[in-house]
């Protein structure tokens, strides 16, 4: 079985596997894809960073073999894993894309180091689709964040200034919205809502407005920084333009062009993200009033 397998795919006997599962539906997989994951002699599914539909997650495995969940521990520790890796092929299935995510490319290095034979295999990730998906141009997308949850007394407010970083250059901003009210990584994850970003978004706004005049100022990119988050701040937050994508890339999901303040009144999906629109060109305008 072990040769076939070779000769199907050119997979090694023994290694490290690590798979885009792509966005959360079995059939966005590629063939390619889908066949290393059933050579496999182990499959681990990561499920912290993000999470598929339990139905599709059923039938793929029910295609390629048992899995078995793993979280942030298991990946950013990974003895077991390698152990595993120097005796039989390990799978790690990946949701997106597996080197998305900074963990998974530093997975990468860490294997290569231990003499661990490591392949990729890509899948579709949230950051290449919502920009075709929504008519923005991904010419103008800046750098992304991610909305945290406040953890206990904890407020982050980097997610707002890389927004405001962006909107100060005319740059869009993809915020993936938080999985995890712990901020562990270990499970129990808990998908942010529109109404959950709601409410952080407006907590990072008076944190940042509190230490606003203590931001550094003494290099050219502080002081920039500086100027975009007053310029933000001098805004209304409510009034902040955004587009709320749904379950990207199954088949639930929705798009919706609306502002913050009116994010408490939308459902959303499963799973969520949030664009913050900067100034659109008369393409991007047109594509945006397909969601409103």
């Amino acid at each position: 079985m072990t040769a076939e397998r070779n000769i199907i795919t050119g997979l090694p006997t023994t290694g490290l596997l690590l798979i885009g599962m792509g966005p959360g539906r079995l059939s966005a997989m590629s063939l390619e894809a889908v066949e290393a994951a059933k050579a496999a002699d182990v499959r681990r599914y990561e499920a912290y960073t993000a999470l598929w539909p339990r139905s599709e997650l059923d039938a793929f495995e029910a295609a390629v073999g048992s899995i078995e969940k793993v979280m942030r521990p298991e990946v950013e520790q990974p003895d077991v894993l390698f152990e595993l890796a120097r005796t039989s092929l390990v799978a790690l299935l990946v949701v997106g894309d597996p080197l998305q995510a900074t963990t998974h490319v530093d997975l990468h290095l860490q294997a290569a180091e231990a003499g661990i034979e490591c392949r990729v295999f890509h899948g579709v990730s949230i950051t290449t689709l919502v920009t075709g998906a929504i008519g923005l141009s991904n010419y103008k997308f800046g750098r992304q964040t991610t909305l945290t949850y406040p953890y206990g007394g904890w407020v982050a407010t980097s997610p707002l200034e890389v927004i405001a970083v962006n909107m100060h250059q005319n740059l869009h901003t993809l915020a993936l919205l938080d999985l995890d009210p712990t901020g562990e990584g270990v499970g129990h994850q808990v998908p942010m809502k529109p109404s959950d970003a709601l409410v952080s978004l407006r907590l990072m706004w008076n944190k940042l407005g509190e230490m606003l005049d203590d931001l550094p100022r003494e290099t050219a990119l502080e002081a920039m920084r500086h100027e975009a988050c007053a310029a933000l701040l001098a805004r209304s937050l409510d009034d902040v333009h955004v587009v709320l994508c749904a379950d990207l890339g199954t088949d639930d999901e929705r798009m919706v062009a609306t502002t913050v303040g009116a994010l408490g009144d939308l459902e959303g999906g499963r799973l969520n993200s949030l664009v913050f629109q900067s100034m659109a060109s008369e393409v991007e305008e047109k594509a945006l009033l397909r969601w409103q």
